[in-house]
């Protein structure tokens, strides 16, 4: 073959005779085929922008993302689109995952494009990069042409070897790297949104005949993180294994749908994706050996050989947020110590691991794109994807799981009594990061009861933040294991099983809390004896919770009978004994004696303040009871008054955000209301409710029952269609947070009914009632007072919707009940008892007996004057029927029973 040389720059190149370069437009190298059911994103936009939002000229665009996010389809699409849209002359397509391959690639390119000899590859990629240089005008044709190097492993690779900065020219870089040193215009590349990917997994099933439940579908998704290549791997197992995507129907533990086996924590990554061999759309790796070359780079870098143990403790927590200072803790040094990567152990000097050794492995694994690390936000300073998660842990045997759990789960209890207040965002991190550490290993962090407390740590923590469902959760979790390794009379496991009752019963289920009290306190007689400090507790806790259940008469019995007990055992000045005064006092109230209650706790607070002082928090809330149950006794402006006084010490005591000082403000405008200013209570409450949302958020227990009381005295002011609004917009929000069956999820219910029906729309409310009343049956029993409230206000609407007969029959049956359940001098009593007058006079009246029913209401409207006041509903509606009935009977008005 004969050669003849040419000089271009200080570059010797061989022309081969008898070549000539291909002609144009040509492309070089291979694109990989597109993605079956692609999905465009809008990063495609960003890669095909010609200048920044500054107005800089983009001539070369970085896609950086971690491994699997889609960044080689991204900028193939690209790629293709510019290709097939005319807009080049020349396509370079470079796999550049090591610095042989884009020599070699470029090497190919000069081979086709100029007719190089290809003997030396170095000296042939270094003049097709000269090639690519722009030219003086009119010296030869403009190339348009665009080279994509595709997964830069390593920066250095690309030394020397970046095409030149052209008008005409644009390099587009696909890399898991984020190091300053890659040149360009960055562009984060991150996983799908989740519409994109519930598209893409209806799309690529569809292709193959299969059209599941989209619910599923999108429970899928978000369990595979949203991860593109995840999904896709996903899909193509789904079409090969012929199964189910998921099957919320089935409770068959061995069904075989992909997403009750993806939730299988014993179920390995790989062991759901398919075989290489069968890997969809040209893919050669699994999800599961994905990150393994990211992971061994970032073992490499500076400080060598922690990066993968700081990955392994980061994969024990919560991937969407882990404090910095978790994994730099003292805790967390010594197992990155103990398995830093063997060959670099070996060379170590045996010194200790320290924090910033630790953050410099932090930034490696950020630089590799396996984590976010953002130092600037301590609270969430790394993230990681649950599936990098999942892979890592899969790696590990059992015995280096328990290891990673147990460090993970020490260094969130390095410092646990400096956890911030539970509803602060830190501390919803740290419970979050405790509650992964739990979900992956908790069974290894049971074998020590150091690790014990992060369970306890963790629940206590959703309790005081007012999750009460989760944390009854939570504690009947830890119950099972508990009785498990410990055995069920275990201290440990009688304290998870105190809390198991406690936390049900705050969520809602009375009746279940009595039933786990009842079963501890058979075990704690048996085992402690009847006068053991905790015996007496349970005692204390079932008859509260007796209480709560509807049982008020037995909850007093069952107090009276422990205060017997705890005044032998205890002495009158113990705080359980004082506390067991101040749950007498409370239930004989709810029992109906509301005078009893106001007595008991004027009494009970003389003795707090010789024992305990004026500002121990028990004395606070004896007063703040005290005069609740003197306005329930009907001095409702001296209930204002005693809580107007205790809010100012409260203030001086607490402070203003303290939930108790919350709590007295709520009551306090609750009394105003009920003194007559109902305008006044709304305007508290608003208030209120702003600082309730700032300080406790807007899913806390408290801030709901604020929202409640703003609506009702709302429409106690005569807004009764704002009210009936917020009790709906209320409900949403109860059914999302609390459930359907949850009390004050059923107490939201009636508000709205109420208000509804005093909106207008009696017929819609005594439906809505009939349905709430079929509920309270259900959850609650006939017998409780919830129940019997909810007949007495469908009765009462199925009155105003004109049906008098049936609510004077309903009202006659509720008092029966009533007499039996509550006797005959219960508050509730006496209002079914002057409800059942009211309609049955109004029935005297539409019987043509008006006089009759004039006479029926007055007397009426005497006893709902001293009751309520007279801007009471009640008093308003019996004033507008006595006048009503005046009017037909042509009756001249008496002046004490003026309506004026």
């Amino acid at each position: 073959m004969s050669i003849s040389g040419y000089h271009s720059g200080d570059i010797t190149t061989v022309h081969v005779h008898g070549r000539e370069p291909v002609p144009w437009p040509h492309q070089v190298g291979v694109l990989p085929r597109e993605a079956a059911a692609f999905q465009g994103r809008d990063e495609t936009n960003q890669l095909r922008a010609a200048v920044t939002n500054c107005g800089i000229a983009v001539l070369c665009q970085v896609l950086r993302g971690t491994g699997g996010v889609g960044k080689t389809q991204l900028a193939a699409h690209y790629a293709r689109q510019a290709w097939t849209g005319d807009e080049l002359d020349v396509l370079v397509w470079v796999s550049a995952s090591s610095r042989p391959a884009i020599v070699s690639a470029f090497a190919q390119a000069a081979d086709e494009l100029l007719a190089l000899e290809s003997g030396d590859p170095e000296r042939s990629a270094r003049a097709f990069l000269r090639w690519l240089e722009p030219k003086p005008p009119g010296s030869e044709p403009v190339c348009r042409w665009l080279v994509v190097l595709d997964d830069v492993a390593d920066p250095a690779d690309v030394t020397g070897l970046w095409p030149a900065k052209s008008p005409y020219g644009r390099t587009v870089v696909t890399t898991r790297r984020r190091d300053a040193a890659l040149p360009g215009h960055r562009i984060d590349l991150g996983v799908f949104t989740p519409d994109q990917a519930v598209a893409y997994l209806v799309d690529f099933l569809a292709e193959h005949g299969r059209h599941d439940d989209p619910n599923e579908i999108r429970a899928l998704a978000q369990d595979l993180g949203h991860l593109p290549l995840a999904l896709s791997q996903a899909a193509a197992y789904i079409v090969d294994a012929d199964i189910p995507v998921g099957c919320s129907r089935c409770t068959h533990r061995q069904c075989p749908s992909y997403h009750r086996r993806l939730a299988d924590r014993a179920t390995s990554l790989a062991s759901m994706l398919p075989e290489p061999s069968t890997l969809p759309d040209d893919q050669n790796t699994t999800v599961s050996a994905t990150w393994s070359l990211s992971i061994e780079r970032a073992d490499s870098l500076n400080p060598a050989g922690l990066a993968r143990p700081a990955l392994q403790l980061a994969a024990m927590l919560d991937p969407n947020g882990i404090p910095q200072n978790v994994l730099t803790s003292g805790p967390a040094r010594p197992y990155l110590a103990q398995h830093r990567a063997q060959a670099v152990a070996e060379q170590s000097t045996g010194d200790e691991v320290t924090e910033l050794d630790v953050w410099g492995a932090l930034r490696a694994l950020h630089r590799l794109s396996l984590i976010d690390h953002n130092p600037d936000s301590p609270q969430q300073s790394v993230r990681i994807h649950q599936l990098i998660q999942r892979a890592t842990r899969d790696t590990l045997s059992p015995q280096r799981r328990s290891q990673a759990a147990r460090a993970a789960g020490d260094a969130l209890l390095e410092d646990c009594e400096s956890w911030p207040e539970p509803h602060l965002p830190l501390a919803q991190t740290l419970r979050a990061n405790g509650q992964a550490v739990i979900h992956c290993a908790g069974d290894a962090l049971f074998s020590g009861s150091k690790h014990h407390h992060l369970f306890m740590h963790v629940g206590v923590s959703l309790s005081d933040a007012g999750q009460f469902t989760a944390a009854a959760e939570h504690f009947q979790d830890l119950v099972n294991r508990a009785r498990a390794s410990l055995g069920s009379d275990h201290p440990e496991t009688m304290l998870a099983r105190d809390n198991l009752a406690a936390n049900r019963g705050e969520a809602g289920d009375a009746r279940g809390a009595v039933d786990v009290l009842t079963e501890l306190l058979t075990d704690r007689l048996r085992i402690l004896g009847p006068d053991d400090p905790s015996t007496l507790n349970t005692r204390y806790g079932l008859a509260r919770w007796q209480g709560e259940a509807g049982n008020a008469s037995r909850a007093a019995e069952a107090y009276a009978e422990l205060l017997t007990d705890q005044l032998r055992i205890q002495g009158p000045d113990h705080p359980r004994t004082l506390s067991t005064r101040f749950g007498l006092a409370r239930w004989r109230g709810s029992a109906g004696d509301a005078a009893g209650a106001a007595e008991a706790y004027a009494e009970l607070l003389t003795d707090q303040l010789r024992i305990q002082g004026p500002d121990h928090p028990d004395t606070l809330e004896t007063r703040h009871l005290s005069a609740e149950w003197r306005g329930r006794a009907g001095d409702a402006a001296g209930a204002a008054e005693a809580l107007t006084e205790l809010l100012t010490d409260r203030v001086r005591a607490l402070g203003p955000d303290h939930p108790q000082t919350l709590h007295d403000r709520c009551c306090l405008a609750t009394w105003r209301g009920r003194a007559g200013d109902a305008a006044g209570a709304a305007v508290s409450l608003a208030a209120l409710l702003t600082d309730h949302l700032r300080i406790q958020g807007p899913d806390h227990p408290e801030t709901l029952s604020t929202r409640f009381a703003l609506a009702l005295w709302r429409g106690e002011a005569g807004d009764a269609a704002g009210a009936a609004e917020a009790y709906a917009e209320l409900l949403t929000d109860h059914l999302r947070i609390q459930g359907p069956d949850h009390p004050r999820t059923l107490r939201a219910r009636l508000g709205f009914g109420i208000w509804q029906g005093e909106a207008g729309d009696a017929a819609g409310a005594a439906e809505a009632l009939a349905e709430l009343l079929t509920d309270h049956l259900r959850i609650q029993g006939p017998d409780h007072p919830d129940t019997l409230e909810a007949r007495y206000w469908l009765a009462r609407c199925r009155g105003d919707a004109e049906d008098t007969a049936g609510a004077a029959e309903a009202l006659a049956e509720l008092l029966t009940d009533h007499l039996r359940i509550q006797g005959p001098d219960h508050p509730d009593t006496l209002s079914a008892q002057n409800e059942l007058a009211y309609w049955m006079a109004i029935r005297r009246g539409e019987a043509g007996d008006s006089v009759g029913a004039a006479k029926a209401l007055a007397e009426l409207l005497v006893v709902r004057l001293q009751k309520h006041g007279p801007h009471h509903h009640s008093t308003l509606r019996t004033k507008d029927q006595l006048a009503h009935w005046r009017r037909r009977g042509s009756i001249e008005a008496d002046g004490h029973l003026s309506t004026d």
